[in-house]
Protein backbone atom coordinates (compact mmCIF):
# COMPACT_ATOMS: atom_id res chain seq x y z
CA UNK A 1 0.00 0.00 0.00
CA UNK A 2 2.95 2.35 -0.32
CA UNK A 3 2.66 3.34 -3.48
CA UNK A 4 -1.05 4.26 -2.87
CA UNK A 5 -0.56 6.36 0.14
CA UNK A 6 2.28 8.11 -1.90
CA UNK A 7 0.03 8.90 -4.82
CA UNK A 8 -2.95 9.99 -2.41
CA UNK A 9 0.04 12.39 -0.25
CA UNK A 10 1.33 13.89 -3.59
CA UNK A 11 -2.28 14.88 -4.27
CA UNK A 12 -3.52 12.66 -7.55
CA UNK A 13 -6.85 10.64 -7.47
CA UNK A 14 -7.18 6.94 -7.86
CA UNK A 15 -10.13 6.59 -10.03
CA UNK A 16 -11.11 2.65 -11.80
CA UNK A 17 -11.69 2.28 -15.30
CA UNK A 18 -14.46 -0.39 -14.69
CA UNK A 19 -17.98 -1.03 -13.70
CA UNK A 20 -20.42 -3.82 -13.61
CA UNK A 21 -23.43 -4.22 -11.34
CA UNK A 22 -21.89 -7.25 -9.82
CA UNK A 23 -19.09 -4.95 -8.36
CA UNK A 24 -21.90 -3.02 -7.30
CA UNK A 25 -24.06 -5.75 -5.59
CA UNK A 26 -21.36 -7.67 -4.31
CA UNK A 27 -19.74 -4.60 -2.49
CA UNK A 28 -16.34 -4.71 -4.73
CA UNK A 29 -16.52 -1.09 -5.60
CA UNK A 30 -16.78 -0.60 -1.51
CA UNK A 31 -13.98 -2.75 -1.16
CA UNK A 32 -12.10 -0.55 -3.27
CA UNK A 33 -13.23 2.53 -1.89
CA UNK A 34 -12.06 1.76 1.42
CA UNK A 35 -9.30 -0.10 0.96
CA UNK A 36 -7.58 1.83 -1.91
CA UNK A 37 -9.21 5.46 -1.25
CA UNK A 38 -10.89 5.08 -4.82
CA UNK A 39 -12.71 8.49 -5.10
CA UNK A 40 -14.24 8.11 -9.03
CA UNK A 41 -14.43 6.06 -11.73
CA UNK A 42 -14.87 6.13 -15.28
CA UNK A 43 -16.57 3.86 -18.23
CA UNK A 44 -17.18 3.92 -22.25
CA UNK A 45 -19.91 1.65 -24.38
CA UNK A 46 -17.03 -1.08 -24.38
CA UNK A 47 -16.82 -1.36 -20.25
CA UNK A 48 -21.00 -2.01 -20.83
CA UNK A 49 -20.90 -4.14 -23.61
CA UNK A 50 -18.76 -6.44 -21.78
CA UNK A 51 -20.57 -6.27 -18.72
CA UNK A 52 -24.20 -6.77 -19.86
CA UNK A 53 -22.74 -9.63 -22.20
CA UNK A 54 -22.27 -11.24 -18.63
CA UNK A 55 -25.91 -11.53 -18.13
CA UNK A 56 -26.51 -9.69 -15.06
CA UNK A 57 -28.99 -7.05 -16.93
CA UNK A 58 -31.14 -9.92 -18.80
CA UNK A 59 -33.73 -9.76 -16.58
CA UNK A 60 -33.80 -5.88 -16.72
CA UNK A 61 -33.81 -5.87 -19.89
CA UNK A 62 -36.30 -8.09 -20.55
CA UNK A 63 -38.53 -5.73 -18.12
CA UNK A 64 -37.78 -2.74 -20.40
CA UNK A 65 -38.02 -4.12 -23.36
CA UNK A 66 -41.98 -5.41 -22.18
CA UNK A 67 -42.35 -1.48 -21.27
CA UNK A 68 -41.45 -0.56 -25.01
CA UNK A 69 -38.11 0.25 -24.04
CA UNK A 70 -35.10 -0.90 -26.31
CA UNK A 71 -31.76 0.16 -27.90
CA UNK A 72 -30.07 3.54 -26.43
CA UNK A 73 -33.18 4.31 -24.39
CA UNK A 74 -32.99 0.64 -22.77
CA UNK A 75 -28.96 1.18 -22.62
CA UNK A 76 -29.55 5.02 -20.83
CA UNK A 77 -31.79 3.69 -18.38
CA UNK A 78 -29.85 0.48 -17.25
CA UNK A 79 -26.25 2.58 -17.00
CA UNK A 80 -27.71 5.52 -15.45
CA UNK A 81 -29.06 3.02 -12.89
CA UNK A 82 -25.72 1.69 -12.17
CA UNK A 83 -23.83 5.09 -12.43
CA UNK A 84 -26.65 6.46 -9.83
CA UNK A 85 -25.26 3.90 -7.40
CA UNK A 86 -21.58 4.58 -8.10
CA UNK A 87 -22.27 8.38 -7.24
CA UNK A 88 -24.19 7.65 -4.30
CA UNK A 89 -21.21 5.57 -2.86
CA UNK A 90 -18.76 8.35 -4.06
CA UNK A 91 -21.15 11.49 -2.62
CA UNK A 92 -18.51 11.30 0.69
CA UNK A 93 -15.51 12.32 -1.59
CA UNK A 94 -17.40 14.76 -3.14
CA UNK A 95 -18.36 16.57 -0.38
CA UNK A 96 -15.22 15.99 1.12
CA UNK A 97 -13.41 17.88 -1.81
CA UNK A 98 -16.19 20.33 -2.31
CA UNK A 99 -17.22 19.05 -5.70
CA UNK A 100 -13.48 18.29 -6.99
CA UNK A 101 -13.29 14.35 -6.62
CA UNK A 102 -15.82 11.85 -6.43
CA UNK A 103 -16.91 11.72 -9.65
CA UNK A 104 -18.49 8.96 -12.48
CA UNK A 105 -19.19 9.32 -16.14
CA UNK A 106 -21.57 8.73 -18.67
CA UNK A 107 -20.84 8.62 -22.21
CA UNK A 108 -23.10 10.18 -24.84
CA UNK A 109 -23.45 8.24 -28.00
CA UNK A 110 -20.04 7.56 -30.23
CA UNK A 111 -22.47 7.30 -32.99
CA UNK A 112 -22.46 11.27 -32.21
CA UNK A 113 -18.66 11.98 -32.76
CA UNK A 114 -18.97 14.26 -35.53
CA UNK A 115 -22.61 16.17 -34.56
CA UNK A 116 -22.08 18.88 -32.93
CA UNK A 117 -25.45 19.62 -31.99
CA UNK A 118 -26.33 16.27 -31.11
CA UNK A 119 -23.93 15.61 -28.68
CA UNK A 120 -24.87 19.04 -26.94
CA UNK A 121 -28.54 17.78 -26.64
CA UNK A 122 -27.22 14.13 -26.05
CA UNK A 123 -25.46 15.80 -22.63
CA UNK A 124 -28.21 17.81 -21.43
CA UNK A 125 -30.41 14.89 -21.14
CA UNK A 126 -27.92 12.31 -19.74
CA UNK A 127 -27.16 15.31 -17.24
CA UNK A 128 -30.74 15.97 -16.58
CA UNK A 129 -31.67 12.05 -16.01
CA UNK A 130 -29.04 11.64 -14.05
CA UNK A 131 -29.74 13.85 -11.60
CA UNK A 132 -26.42 13.34 -9.68
CA UNK A 133 -24.73 15.98 -9.69
CA UNK A 134 -21.43 14.01 -9.44
CA UNK A 135 -21.43 12.83 -12.71
CA UNK A 136 -19.92 14.05 -15.63
CA UNK A 137 -20.99 13.57 -19.50
CA UNK A 138 -18.21 12.18 -21.65
CA UNK A 139 -17.82 14.01 -25.18
CA UNK A 140 -14.95 13.04 -27.15
CA UNK A 141 -12.11 15.87 -27.42
CA UNK A 142 -12.33 15.32 -31.65
CA UNK A 143 -12.77 18.38 -33.63
CA UNK A 144 -16.81 18.26 -34.06
CA UNK A 145 -16.81 17.52 -30.15
CA UNK A 146 -14.41 20.90 -28.91
CA UNK A 147 -17.24 23.00 -30.10
CA UNK A 148 -19.75 21.05 -27.99
CA UNK A 149 -17.48 21.12 -25.31
CA UNK A 150 -17.69 24.64 -24.93
CA UNK A 151 -21.53 25.14 -25.45
CA UNK A 152 -21.92 22.25 -23.14
CA UNK A 153 -19.91 24.08 -20.17
CA UNK A 154 -21.49 27.02 -20.49
CA UNK A 155 -24.49 25.46 -20.20
CA UNK A 156 -23.50 24.41 -17.35
CA UNK A 157 -23.01 20.68 -17.76
CA UNK A 158 -19.99 19.14 -16.20
CA UNK A 159 -17.73 17.28 -19.19
CA UNK A 160 -15.48 14.82 -19.10
CA UNK A 161 -13.59 15.54 -22.27
CA UNK A 162 -12.08 11.86 -23.59
CA UNK A 163 -10.24 10.47 -26.29
CA UNK A 164 -7.82 12.92 -26.04
CA UNK A 165 -4.12 11.68 -27.00
CA UNK A 166 -1.50 14.69 -27.44
CA UNK A 167 -0.77 17.98 -26.16
CA UNK A 168 -2.35 19.86 -28.71
CA UNK A 169 -5.82 17.51 -28.40
CA UNK A 170 -5.40 18.52 -25.23
CA UNK A 171 -4.80 22.21 -25.14
CA UNK A 172 -7.92 22.58 -27.88
CA UNK A 173 -10.13 20.98 -25.02
CA UNK A 174 -8.68 22.96 -22.39
CA UNK A 175 -9.24 26.44 -24.63
CA UNK A 176 -12.61 24.92 -24.89
CA UNK A 177 -13.56 25.10 -21.66
CA UNK A 178 -12.26 28.43 -20.83
CA UNK A 179 -14.57 29.66 -23.67
CA UNK A 180 -16.96 28.06 -21.89
CA UNK A 181 -16.75 29.63 -18.75
CA UNK A 182 -16.11 33.10 -19.90
CA UNK A 183 -19.55 32.75 -21.75
CA UNK A 184 -21.03 31.84 -18.42
CA UNK A 185 -19.20 34.65 -16.92
CA UNK A 186 -20.32 37.47 -19.08
CA UNK A 187 -23.67 36.29 -19.15
CA UNK A 188 -23.77 36.34 -15.08
CA UNK A 189 -23.85 33.02 -14.36
CA UNK A 190 -21.86 31.27 -11.79
CA UNK A 191 -18.69 30.46 -12.78
CA UNK A 192 -18.59 26.59 -11.30
CA UNK A 193 -18.57 23.87 -13.52
CA UNK A 194 -16.27 20.52 -13.09
CA UNK A 195 -14.70 19.09 -15.82
CA UNK A 196 -11.69 16.50 -16.77
CA UNK A 197 -10.08 16.23 -19.20
CA UNK A 198 -9.04 12.41 -20.02
CA UNK A 199 -5.49 11.95 -22.00
CA UNK A 200 -4.77 8.38 -23.33
CA UNK A 201 -1.25 7.21 -22.83
CA UNK A 202 -1.00 3.43 -23.43
CA UNK A 203 -2.14 3.11 -26.45
CA UNK A 204 0.92 5.16 -27.96
CA UNK A 205 3.55 2.73 -26.82
CA UNK A 206 1.05 -0.52 -28.65
CA UNK A 207 1.25 2.16 -31.93
CA UNK A 208 4.86 2.39 -32.33
CA UNK A 209 6.02 -0.74 -30.57
CA UNK A 210 6.46 -2.65 -34.23
CA UNK A 211 8.69 0.70 -35.03
CA UNK A 212 10.91 1.65 -31.88
CA UNK A 213 14.34 -0.64 -31.03
CA UNK A 214 13.88 -2.18 -27.94
CA UNK A 215 15.59 0.43 -25.76
CA UNK A 216 12.84 2.83 -26.66
CA UNK A 217 9.60 0.75 -25.69
CA UNK A 218 7.22 1.81 -23.53
CA UNK A 219 8.17 5.40 -23.14
CA UNK A 220 6.52 7.33 -25.76
CA UNK A 221 2.86 7.44 -23.85
CA UNK A 222 5.07 8.75 -20.86
CA UNK A 223 6.70 11.26 -22.58
CA UNK A 224 3.58 12.53 -24.08
CA UNK A 225 2.12 12.40 -20.71
CA UNK A 226 4.98 14.65 -19.77
CA UNK A 227 4.28 17.38 -22.24
CA UNK A 228 0.69 17.43 -21.76
CA UNK A 229 0.94 18.10 -17.93
CA UNK A 230 3.13 20.55 -18.71
CA UNK A 231 0.71 22.52 -20.98
CA UNK A 232 -1.78 21.70 -17.93
CA UNK A 233 0.45 23.93 -15.88
CA UNK A 234 0.96 26.59 -18.24
CA UNK A 235 -2.79 27.08 -19.01
CA UNK A 236 -3.71 26.98 -15.73
CA UNK A 237 -0.83 29.29 -14.45
CA UNK A 238 -1.82 31.91 -17.01
CA UNK A 239 -3.17 34.98 -16.58
CA UNK A 240 -6.27 34.31 -18.32
CA UNK A 241 -6.63 31.56 -15.93
CA UNK A 242 -6.54 33.76 -13.08
CA UNK A 243 -9.19 35.94 -14.14
CA UNK A 244 -11.60 32.87 -14.38
CA UNK A 245 -10.48 32.12 -10.93
CA UNK A 246 -11.03 34.89 -9.00
CA UNK A 247 -14.76 34.36 -10.30
CA UNK A 248 -15.00 31.21 -8.70
CA UNK A 249 -14.02 28.82 -11.48
CA UNK A 250 -12.30 25.67 -10.78
CA UNK A 251 -9.10 24.23 -12.92
CA UNK A 252 -9.81 21.52 -15.61
CA UNK A 253 -8.45 18.61 -13.67
CA UNK A 254 -5.92 16.51 -16.07
CA UNK A 255 -6.64 12.55 -16.08
CA UNK A 256 -4.55 10.32 -17.12
CA UNK A 257 -6.67 7.14 -19.17
CA UNK A 258 -5.35 4.14 -20.74
CA UNK A 259 -2.81 3.76 -18.11
CA UNK A 260 -2.72 -0.10 -18.02
CA UNK A 261 0.38 -1.78 -19.09
CA UNK A 262 -0.17 -3.24 -22.78
CA UNK A 263 3.46 -5.07 -22.90
CA UNK A 264 3.38 -8.30 -21.44
CA UNK A 265 7.19 -8.08 -20.55
CA UNK A 266 6.25 -4.72 -18.74
CA UNK A 267 5.38 -3.81 -15.19
CA UNK A 268 1.85 -3.34 -14.52
CA UNK A 269 2.65 -0.03 -12.94
CA UNK A 270 4.48 1.41 -15.06
CA UNK A 271 2.61 4.22 -16.56
CA UNK A 272 1.26 4.95 -12.89
CA UNK A 273 4.65 5.30 -11.21
CA UNK A 274 5.53 7.98 -14.42
CA UNK A 275 2.62 9.83 -13.70
CA UNK A 276 1.84 10.85 -10.61
CA UNK A 277 1.12 14.83 -10.52
CA UNK A 278 -0.76 17.07 -7.49
CA UNK A 279 -4.44 18.06 -8.96
CA UNK A 280 -4.81 15.06 -11.24
CA UNK A 281 -6.55 11.78 -11.84
CA UNK A 282 -5.37 8.25 -12.64
CA UNK A 283 -7.96 6.29 -13.39
CA UNK A 284 -6.98 2.25 -13.50
CA UNK A 285 -7.98 -0.95 -14.61
CA UNK A 286 -8.83 -3.05 -11.96
CA UNK A 287 -5.80 -5.15 -12.85
CA UNK A 288 -3.72 -2.12 -12.49
CA UNK A 289 -5.24 -0.92 -9.53
CA UNK A 290 -4.71 -4.36 -7.77
CA UNK A 291 -0.78 -4.24 -8.91
CA UNK A 292 -0.42 -0.77 -7.26
CA UNK A 293 -2.15 -1.48 -4.26
CA UNK A 294 0.44 -4.20 -3.94
CA UNK A 295 3.74 -1.90 -4.63
CA UNK A 296 5.83 -1.79 -1.54
CA UNK A 297 7.45 1.36 -2.91
CA UNK A 298 7.09 5.62 -3.04
CA UNK A 299 7.33 6.57 -6.44
CA UNK A 300 8.36 10.09 -7.47
CA UNK A 301 6.03 13.09 -8.60
CA UNK A 302 6.00 13.58 -12.15
CA UNK A 303 8.72 16.62 -13.12
CA UNK A 304 7.19 20.28 -13.21
CA UNK A 305 10.28 21.34 -15.97
CA UNK A 306 8.46 22.99 -18.68
CA UNK A 307 10.60 21.25 -20.57
CA UNK A 308 9.49 17.75 -19.47
CA UNK A 309 9.48 15.18 -22.51
CA UNK A 310 10.87 16.82 -24.84
CA UNK A 311 14.18 15.32 -25.88
CA UNK A 312 12.52 12.09 -25.51
CA UNK A 313 9.70 13.40 -28.37
CA UNK A 314 12.52 14.25 -30.56
CA UNK A 315 13.57 10.52 -30.43
CA UNK A 316 10.92 9.36 -31.44
CA UNK A 317 10.60 11.91 -34.01
CA UNK A 318 14.18 11.05 -35.00
CA UNK A 319 12.90 7.62 -36.14
CA UNK A 320 10.49 8.95 -38.83
CA UNK A 321 7.46 8.52 -36.21
CA UNK A 322 4.81 11.69 -37.56
CA UNK A 323 3.97 12.46 -33.91
CA UNK A 324 0.93 14.19 -34.95
CA UNK A 325 -0.12 11.65 -37.52
CA UNK A 326 0.10 9.34 -34.97
CA UNK A 327 -2.12 11.06 -32.33
CA UNK A 328 -4.55 11.97 -34.97
CA UNK A 329 -4.73 7.61 -35.80
CA UNK A 330 -5.37 7.09 -32.21
CA UNK A 331 -8.47 9.64 -32.05
CA UNK A 332 -10.24 8.30 -34.86
CA UNK A 333 -9.40 5.10 -34.12
CA UNK A 334 -10.57 5.41 -30.62
CA UNK A 335 -13.70 7.21 -31.92
CA UNK A 336 -13.75 3.99 -34.30
CA UNK A 337 -13.69 1.42 -31.81
CA UNK A 338 -16.42 2.88 -29.69
CA UNK A 339 -18.74 3.26 -32.39
CA UNK A 340 -18.14 -0.69 -32.98
CA UNK A 341 -18.85 -1.18 -29.26
CA UNK A 342 -21.63 0.61 -29.16
CA UNK A 343 -23.18 -1.28 -31.94
CA UNK A 344 -22.38 -4.59 -30.54
CA UNK A 345 -23.89 -3.74 -27.68
CA UNK A 346 -27.04 -2.56 -29.20
CA UNK A 347 -27.12 -5.98 -30.94
CA UNK A 348 -26.73 -7.39 -27.64
CA UNK A 349 -29.54 -6.07 -26.03
CA UNK A 350 -31.76 -6.71 -29.36
CA UNK A 351 -30.91 -10.63 -28.44
CA UNK A 352 -31.32 -10.21 -25.22
CA UNK A 353 -34.76 -8.19 -25.51
CA UNK A 354 -35.89 -11.07 -27.95
CA UNK A 355 -34.94 -13.68 -25.87
CA UNK A 356 -37.33 -12.13 -23.12
CA UNK A 357 -40.14 -11.82 -25.57
CA UNK A 358 -40.06 -15.40 -26.33
CA UNK A 359 -40.13 -16.70 -22.89
CA UNK A 360 -42.58 -14.64 -22.40
CA UNK A 361 -44.64 -16.00 -24.86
Amino acid sequence: MKAINRIRQIGQSIWIDEITRRMLDDGTLRRYVDQYAVTGLTSNPTIFEKAIAGGDYDGEIGRLAAAGKTGEDAFIELALDDLRRAADLFLGAHEASAGVDGWVSMEVSPLLANDTKGTVASAVRIHRDAARRNLFVKIPGTPAGVPAIEQSICDGVPINVTLLFSPEQYRASAEAYLRGLERRIAAGRDARVESVASLFVSRWDKAVESRVPDSMKNQLGIAIAQRTYAMYREIFGSDRWRVLEAKGARKQRLLFASTGTKDPNASQTLYVEAMIAPDTIDTMPVKTLEATAALDAEPAPMSTDPSAGQDSLKRFSSLGIDLAEVAATLQREGAESFVKSWNSLMERIASKAGDAARRRA
